[in-house]
């Protein structure tokens, strides 16, 4: 804890370790921010609710979404609108309550769960927590914007011996060298999260990733809202992707631990399996295709049309790229959402032939087949 990457350094940005794309362009956010009104709509504008995002980096995403909320403040003016933040690194706390309330923050002791208050620059309370089980319940909706490929993993290789942890060692040969070794017997770890009809002869698992959707899914069942997941992904399909990166350039994961950013590709199939059916998924699906679903496009004319000078045309021109490029990120991060099932289907609609007109589509899903 006290010498981890988030806790030491979490270089987010330019001149950090690697960049998000709130941080690359505006509209990133403010698509998602729109995704959760039109959730809210959907769902018969509940009279309350909480926006609850899982490590908020540096308060980028939310800002953009905050912006969102005001500007549509006539839609949301009998909602009662809370932020809540889990937030583990102090650094990171410290940057998120300088860019969303100008750092008019308090902290909060006597209220065991939240460790940090303070208001938004537009008038929303905001709240700092360590855990997810800490946020208080209610019509909620999550957001996990990298999130869950930071958590930690375990490896697995197929052997002729049957499946074998891949753990780190010491390396006899070179002093002050971590190395990969496989486990010599099958470890509790093999024992519990290989699927029996697991075919890849590599596989990572993070147990924790499943442990919060579980979470995710048990509040969203039995409070409603919705949970929106964007990440480097695959669907079960992909086998070693641990990597490190450092100064936007891969770093071998064993060398100097706790100065590079450590990252593993999330197992969206994984994620759906650990939802054990308590709410429907939908996707993944590609970046660019939720952000085009969502009306990118449109946007990004409104505010060429708007901007004066050749520098902020070509800065939205590049960001726009950035983002919906399938050689850079328009294809590496996927969508993934968590809804109720009474979202998606209609439970009485054989009895009530007369029931309202079908459910609006899920924005930035397009017409997509449930799973």
């Amino acid at each position: 804890p006290p010498q981890g990457y988030y806790t030491r350094r979490g270089g987010i940005g330019e001149t950090g370790d690697f960049i998000t794309s709130p941080e690359i362009s505006q509209v990133f956010g403010e698509l998602i921010g729109i995704w959760y009104i039109s959730e809210w709509i959907a769902t018969g504008k509940p009279k309350a609710f909480q926006m609850v995002e899982l490590g908020p980096g540096r308060g980028t995403l939310t800002d953009d979404i905050l912006r969102v909320f005001n500007q549509l403040a006539s839609l949301l003016n009998k909602c009662d609108v809370s932020v809540h933040l889990v937030e583990v690194s102090p650094k990171l706390s410290e940057i998120q309550a300088l860019m969303l309330t100008g750092g008019k923050v308090q902290s909060n002791p006597e209220d065991k769960s939240a460790y940090m208050k303070g208001v938004s620059k537009t008038g929303i309370p905001i709240f700092w927590y360590r855990d997810i089980q800490d946020v208080p319940p209610g019509y909620s909706f999550y957001l996990a914007h990298e999130f869950f490929d930071a958590l930690p993993i375990h490896k697995f290789q197929r052997t002729e011996k049957g499946w074998r942890e891949v753990l780190v060692d010491i390396d006899p040969e070179v002093p002050d060298q971590l190395r990969f070794v496989l486990s010599p017997l099958s470890t509790p770890a093999t024992e519990n999260f290989i699927q029996p009809e697991e075919t890849r002869d590599h596989v990572e698992v993070c147990p924790e990733a499943g442990v919060i959707i579980q979470r995710l899914a048990c509040r969203i069942e039995k409070d409603g809202g919705a949970a929106l997941v964007a990440d480097y992904g695959h669907d079960g399909t992909k086998t070693d992707t641990f990597r490190g990166f450092r100064s936007h350039k891969l770093h071998d994961v064993l060398r100097a631990p706790g100065t590079a950013d450590l990252t593993a590709d999330v197992d969206f199939g994984y994620l759906r399996k650990m939802t054990q059916g308590r709410t429907a998924t939908l996707g993944p699906i590609k970046q660019r295709e939720f952000l085009k679903n969502m009306g990118i496009d449109l946007r990004l004319q409104v505010l060429l049309q708007n901007s004066r000078d050749t520098a902020t045309h070509e800065q939205l021109l590049h960001s726009y790229d950035m983002l919906m490029n399938p050689k850079k990120m328009g294809d590496c991060f996927n969508f993934f959402a968590l809804l109720p099932h009474p979202r998606l289907v209609h439970a009485d609609k054989k009895h009530k032939p007369e029931s309202k007109s079908p459910l609006p589509p899920v924005a930035g899903f397009g017409e997509l087949l449930l799973k």
